[in-house]
């Protein structure tokens, strides 16, 4: 018998022994049930988790699951998992068994999710709901190929919202010019926006900045890391994927004002931040720009749309385009294939001259 009573507090107390996977006898306890009902269920559902056995509960589960993935993969990667787990599937699966979640399930919560509204009152974007519904099923994926749980049933209901977000929104090089000028009252704001406009670099890549990314003579800014703000911490991390990590070719003048920038930084370190704000402040000054400046409000990431359509419209290839900004394949630049439209009427004339001379 491993559930007692403990007579001073009136409560029950359960001693759970386990052998661990390197095969060493552990045991645990775990004090405070008011039942000896609830003793016993908590060591029989401890039982399903260290055998592994499906007939333990979602919520169980995503423990063994956070065990076998957190440590895998980069901290603020698992922090967006957990909250989804957290807020959007703890609540509705949390007590189910896994293996008794079947397809319809899957279909209520998904009807739930859609009819749910954000803190301001709105609907869950369509990627949004797509991202919550691929970690559902990405759970069971894991259950399925590690601990033999027979199908997946989210697979079977198939996803609900959408991949693709809204139709991205560009500044063209007059609009960006215009906000420019309308931030230069706040120096660091501007400089900010001059590396994000003229590099593309993605905003976690600019905030992890620091002087000695930067190398003047050959006027390259190097990318290696990338900022997050988790859990009111600053972190630092590596760069979105490996072929983030790059080296990119300032043009001249944006190498002489972020020497200038610098320059002016009285006492910073090499390794200290160049731009210490946050992404929030980021998008607060922009839209501060954007107003005074009477052109369209876009988002932070949207100047990375608009670099990468300033190289096109310049002539470059998705090729290059994708070493510079840092794609980790060649069909993510080709997602702006609408952008190379106007090369079209190019090829076109081209083509024309070559018949005109075979005539």
């Amino acid at each position: 018998m491993s559930v007692y009573k403990e007579a001073k507090t009136n409560t029950w107390k359960v001693y759970y022994r386990y052998t661990d996977w390197q095969g060493e006898r552990k045991q645990t306890t775990k004090r405070g049930f008011a039942t000896k009902r609830e003793a016993l269920a908590w060591e029989r559902e401890q039982m399903h988790k260290t055998q592994s056995d499906m007939d333990m509960t979602f919520k169980s589960f995503v423990e063994v699951y956070t065990t076998d993935v957190k440590s895998r993969i980069k901290e603020n990667t698992w922090h967006t998992k957990e909250h989804i787990i957290r807020t959007k599937l703890l609540p509705y699966f949390g007590k189910r068994k896994i293996a008794k979640i079947q397809p319809k399930d899957i279909l209520a919560w998904q009807n739930e999710m859609l009819n749910s509204r954000d803190k301001n009152g709105r609907p869950y974007s369509p990627v949004y709901l797509k991202t919550v519904h691929t970690q559902l099923s990405t759970i069971f994926n894991h259950a399925c190929k590690f601990y033999g749980l027979r199908e997946n049933p989210a697979m079977k209901v198939g996803n609900m919202g959408k991949a693709k977000s809204r139709e991205m929104l560009i500044w063209t090089r007059e609009e960006y010019e215009k906000f420019s000028f309308a931030v230069m009252d706040k120096p660091l704001s501007f400089y900010a926006f001059e590396m994000l406009y003229w590099c593309g670099i993605r905003e976690g890549e600019l905030l992890a900045l620091t002087p000695a990314d930067f190398n003047f003579e050959r006027k390259v800014v190097s990318i290696t890391k990338s900022y997050q703000r988790i859990d009111g911490r600053d972190v630092i991390t590596d760069p979105k994927t490996s072929k983030s990590v790059r080296d990119i070719i300032m043009p001249d003048f944006l190498a002489e004002e972020m020497k200038d920038f610098i320059g002016q930084m009285y006492g910073i370190g090499d390794n200290d931040r160049l731009f210490p704000v946050t992404k929030s402040y980021l998008q607060h000054e922009m839209t501060r720009g954007a107003d005074t400046a009477g052109v369209k409000r876009i988002r932070i990431h949207d100047l990375r749309h608009s670099h990468i359509s300033l190289l096109i419209d310049m002539g470059y290839s998705p090729v290059a385009i994708a070493d510079r900004v840092g794609h980790e394949s060649i069909h993510i630049t080709l997602n702006y294939a609408h952008m190379f439209s106007t090369t079209q009427t190019d090829m076109a004339s081209n083509l024309n001259s070559f018949r005109g001379e075979a005539m």
